[in-house]
C-alpha cells in the first residue's frame, strides 16, 4: 500500500512513473509544458542549441510568451523578441504569442487553456508557480534547465517537504486573495517555505473565485515556495471545463499526508494588508501605512491584472480622479481582460480618472518601461515583488498592495483603503 501522500508528491509521483516518492527524493519527471519568455527564451534557446539536438520534444508542449519588454523598449529588446519569434517558427512552436495576441505569461496561458489540473510545469520564470492554483505542481527554473526541458521533456526534481495553510472562515470585506498571499508570507518570510510546497486550503480558499486563488499561488515564491497548490474543486473544474485543450487530472492530498508544518488562519483576522520597502515580507496593515505618500500607482501584472482585479480598482475609481501629484497606470494582464474591460466600460472609468493604460506587458513590474521610478519616488503596487530599484533607481520605493487599495491610493496621494476617500 502506497504512502499516504500530499497533491505534490501524487504529481511529481505520476509524472515519474512511480506509486509513491518522499520528501528529499531525487527523481526525474516527464512534463506537460516548458515555458519561457523574452528575457529568459534567448538564453535557453542558445544552451538548447548546444545541446545537439535538431528538434523540440514536442512542440505543442512548449509555451514562449514575449511579454516583458514587449512590445518591443529598445533595440536590444526588439533582438530578444526577434529570437524567440526565430526559433517558435523554426520550430513550430504551437503556443508562440504575438504581439496582438499575447499577455502576461502567467494570466494568459490559464486563460487560454494551455495549463492545467494535475500538469508538471517548468518555466524560466519564478512566478511559473502560478499555475498550482488550478491544481497543477508548476515551478520556476533556469534557461538552462528550459532548455533542457526544450530537448527532452524532462526535468530533475527533489522531491519537496510540503507546508499546509488552512485559511477558515470569512474574509473581512475589501479583503482579497493578495491580502491573503501577504498576510502569510508576513508571517513565516521570505524563505518560510524554501524549496516546500505551499498547499493552501480551508473554508474561505474554497470560497474564492478563481482570479483571486491565482494571485495566491502566484506570490508562493515569494515565501520560498517550490509550488502553490490549491487542489481543484467545483469552482476549479467550472474554470477548466471546456476550456484546457487537454484532460486534465486531479490529484488530491490523503487525509493522512504528512506536513513539514500546518498553519491554521482565522481568515477575520487578515487585513488589508501592504508590504513594505524591500521585502514582501515586511507587512503592515493598509490602516497603519496611512502616512506614505505615493508618486505612482501601477494596477496590473501577473498577480493583478485579471478581470476581477479590474473590476475592483473601477470601483474604487469611478467617479473619481487621480491625485494631481500621482500617476496611475493600469495595465490589463491579457488581450481578452482588455476587451472585457472595454465591453464593461471599465476602460471608460480608468480613462475618466485620468489613468494611464496600457496594452498588456509585464513592463513596470521589473522596472523594464511603462513606469520606471525617478530617484526616491515612492510606487504602489498590485505586483509581487518591491526589492531594492525593482521599478527603477535604487532610491525609489515599492509598496505591494491589492488594487482596490492601490487605487484607493491614487485617488487619495497616499496609501489608504477606498473607505478612506471622502465621498
Amino acid at each position: 500500500m502506497a504512502r499516504p501522500m500530499t497533491m505534490a508528491e501524487k504529481i511529481l509521483a505520476a509524472h515519474a512513473g512511480l506509486d509513491e516518492v518522499e520528501p528529499g527524493q531525487l527523481i526525474e519527471c516527464n512534463l506537460d509544458l516548458v515555458l519561457s519568455n523574452d528575457i529568459t527564451s534567448p538564453i535557453a534557446i542558445k544552451n538548447f542549441k548546444q545541446i545537439g539536438v535538431e528538434k523540440v520534444f514536442d512542440p505543442t508542449k512548449i509555451a514562449l510568451v514575449p511579454d516583458h519588454y514587449v512590445p518591443n523598449k529598445d533595440i536590444k529588446s526588439a533582438e530578444q523578441a526577434k529570437q524567440v519569434r526565430d526559433f517558435a517558427r523554426e520550430q513550430g512552436i504551437t503556443h508562440y504569442y504575438e504581439v496582438g495576441c499575447m499577455g502576461v505569461e502567467h494570466a494568459l496561458l490559464p486563460e487560454q487553456g494551455v495549463v492545467g489540473a494535475g500538469d508538471l510545469i517548468i518555466g524560466a520564470d519564478s512566478h511559473t508557480c502560478t499555475y498550482g492554483a488550478l491544481g497543477a505542481f508548476s515551478t520556476g527554473v533556469g534557461s538552462t534547465d528550459a532548455a533542457v526541458g526544450y530537448a527532452t521533456g524532462k526535468a530533475w526534481f527533489k522531491v519537496p517537504e510540503s507546508l499546509l495553510f488552512k485559511i477558515d472562515g470569512q474574509l473581512a470585506p475589501g479583503v482579497t486573495g493578495k491580502d491573503v498571499i501577504l498576510y502569510i508570507i508576513g508571517m513565516i518570510g521570505v524563505d518560510g517555505a524554501l524549496y516546500k510546497a505551499m498547499e493552501f486550503t480551508g473554508s474561505a480558499i474554497r470560497t474564492m473565485s478563481m482570479d483571486q486563488r491565482l494571485s495566491i499561488s502566484n506570490m508562493a515564491i515569494e515565501a520560498g515556495g517550490k509550488a502553490g497548490l490549491i487542489e481543484a474543486d467545483d469552482i476549479t473544474r467550472a474554470y477548466m471545463d471546456g476550456r484546457t485543450e487537454r484532460p486534465y487530472t486531479e490529484y488530491h492530498s490523503d487525509p493522512d499526508a504528512v506536513y513539514a508544518h500546518v498553519y491554521e488562519i482565522d481568515a477575520a483576522d487578515i487585513p488589508a494588508t501592504v508590504a513594505w520597502p524591500h521585502l514582501p515580507s515586511n507587512t503592515r496593515p493598509a490602516a497603519e501605512s496611512r502616512d506614505v505618500k505615493i508618486d505612482q500607482a501601477v494596477i496590473g501584472s501577473c498577480t493583478n491584472g485579471r478581470l476581477e482585479d479590474m473590476r475592483q480598482a473601477a470601483d474604487v475609481l469611478r467617479g473619481r480622479k487621480v491625485h494631481p501629484d500621482v500617476r496611475c497606470i493600469v495595465i490589463p494582464a491579457t488581450q481578452a481582460v482588455y476587451k472585457q474591460c472595454i465591453a464593461e466600460g471599465l476602460m471608460d472609468v480608468f480613462l475618466d480618472a485620468n489613468c494611464a493604460v496600457s496594452t498588456p506587458t509585464c513592463g513596470p513590474c521589473l522596472g523594464g518601461y511603462m513606469g520606471i521610478l525617478a530617484a526616491g519616488e515612492r510606487c504602489v503596487s498590485t505586483s509581487n515583488r518591491n526589492f531594492v530599484g525593482r521599478m527603477g533607481d535604487p532610491t525609489s520605493e515599492v509598496y505591494l498592495a491589492s488594487p482596490a487599495v492601490a487605487a484607493a491610493s491614487a485617488v487619495l496621494g497616499h496609501i489608504g483603503l477606498p473607505e478612506d476617500i471622502a465621498e
